[in-house]
């Protein structure tokens, strides 16, 4: 291992370069979650974002990982893990120099898993840049966005989507990234002052609108536009939210780096994924559909439970969404729903049998972040927190032992406010985030009308 900076440089090991030689890679192709039979190349999915039928991309097949890959796991660093997943959904698209290089300067801090009992492990996904999960697929997107447009004399317009995290994770992983220019929308009133400092101070290529409205306001304004001739005539677009195929990808990294850190494999190993957009629970289905030896995922969702429901009666139905302490998961209209029916098949029973779902107030958010708190003096944020209600539910409901992760998806400081009005300790706060809060943000506040959107983005 060469340390240069804050660059991490790692090369294979002879085993396992040994295993993979033997692997015959297929020419994997993307398709449309509402078209099967078109499909585009992983860089097209990758700067496209969206299908041109508003569908999301997946791949043809879920790769299946060898078997002495994952026994290996433990003799693996979580650089290597990425590069020897990746080659999967990249194939010859990019040389396998080339995406070690984006791997290694992308995927440039830990994840790592915290044990607070035999039954009950936190993975921290809060030690990136931005300190939040989706720092592990913004940076890699951004990486691989700009090798492939490097050689190209075009601009692309990034348009994201946030409810919090994901905006300030984008932001940062494309600032300054030549050739790229990011739009990132956000619900007015409805992200933290962190999040939104985090959003707003960075300017460059870096555009921060405030909309009055919702998360779904914001995320229904990016579909629209991806959709729109008009403005796809005139401006080339891309998305960096996790309808981005680009985004779920790395997202898998941390369950396998995750998995190999568990001491006790010989209980069923669930995991309790704080759920909003259901991106990072989808990446989870692939890893497991990918060789991980995970039994359940936990689905657990705040009082934006329309996933829950759907669980519970097998019908959809999307809403407006509601504003709840872990802001993050506040979405009436999941787009990865698609994806999840499009991996099994659209057959509810066999969803239902992978995954539990049960969704929990804010009250109960307070109530489980002192108790976690009082028990292990470990504070957790309030998505992580749900994560560990949901978990309690699911092992209430089984007559077995288990070992359960549950995804700690940002730092507890980010949510600063929900602590000093509602809890007697609060998170000290990093370095990075205190420096953050003393720089004066620019923005531009609009309407969830999707003519002043346009008119904006073609001004």
């Amino acid at each position: 291992m060469f340390i240069s900076g804050i660059h991490l440089f790692y090369r294979f090991p002879d085993k396992l370069k040994m295993t993979t030689s033997n692997i015959c890679l297929k020419n994997m192709k993307y398709f449309s979650t509402n078209n099967k039979i078109e499909t585009v190349t992983f860089r097209e999915a990758i700067l496209q974002g969206l299908a041109s039928d508003k569908g999301l991309f997946m791949p043809e097949q879920i790769p299946t990982l060898e078997g002495d890959f994952i026994a290996n796991l433990s003799s693996l660093s979580l650089q290597e893990i990425a590069l020897h997943t990746t080659e999967h959904f990249v194939n010859d698209e990019i040389a396998k120099p080339e995406l070690e290089n984006i791997i290694n300067n992308s995927i440039t801090f830990p994840s790592p898993l915290v044990e607070l009992s035999d039954s009950l492990s936190i993975l921290e996904l809060f030690h990136g840049p931005t300190l939040a999960f989706k720092d592990f697929g913004a940076r890699f997107m951004a990486r691989t966005m700009e090798h492939f447009l490097q050689n190209e004399n075009t601009e692309l317009t990034i348009l994201v989507a946030t409810s919090g995290d994901t905006g300030s994770a984008v932001a940062s992983g494309f600032l300054n990234v030549k050739g790229i220019n990011v739009v990132v929308l956000y619900p007015k009133g409805k992200v933290s002052e962190i999040q939104k400092k985090q959003m707003t101070t960075l300017g460059n290529n870096i555009t921060a609108l405030e909309i009055d409205g919702t998360f779904d306001d914001c995320q229904r304004l990016v579909k629209e536009a991806f959709i729109d001739s008009e403005i796809i005539s005139k401006k080339k677009l891309s998305s960096a939210n996790s309808i981005n195929i680009g985004r779920l990808i790395p997202q898998t990294f941390y369950y396998f780096e995750s998995y190999k850190q568990i001491k006790n494999k010989d209980r069923k190993i669930v995991y309790s994924v704080p759920s909003g957009n259901l991106g990072n629970l989808t990446a989870g289905i692939m890893a497991k559909k990918m060789g991980l030896p995970i039994d359940k995922f936990i689905a657990a969702t705040n009082a934006n439970d329309v996933f829950t429901k759907y669980l519970e009666n097998g019908n959809y139905e999307s809403r407006p969404s509601v504003e709840t302490f872990s802001n993050a998961m506040d979405v009436g209209d999941p787009s990865n729903l698609s994806r999840i029916n499009s991996i099994f098949g659209n057959n509810l029973a066999e969803i239902k049998n992978i995954i539990f779902s049960k969704s929990f107030s804010d009250n109960d958010t307070i109530e489980k972040i002192k108790e976690i708190y009082k028990s292990n003096k470990y504070i957790i944020d309030p998505h992580g927190a749900v994560g560990c209600l949901a978990l309690d539910e699911y092992e209430v409901k089984v007559d077995y032992d288990i070992t359960g992760v549950v995804l700690e998806t940002a730092h507890p400081a980010k949510f600063k406010d929900v602590f000093v009005n509602n809890l007697d300790f609060v998170p000290s706060l990093p370095e990075r985030l205190s420096l953050c809060l003393t720089k004066a943000g620019s923005y531009t506040e609009l309407s969830n009308n999707y003519a002043e959107f346009k008119e904006y983005l073609l001004s």
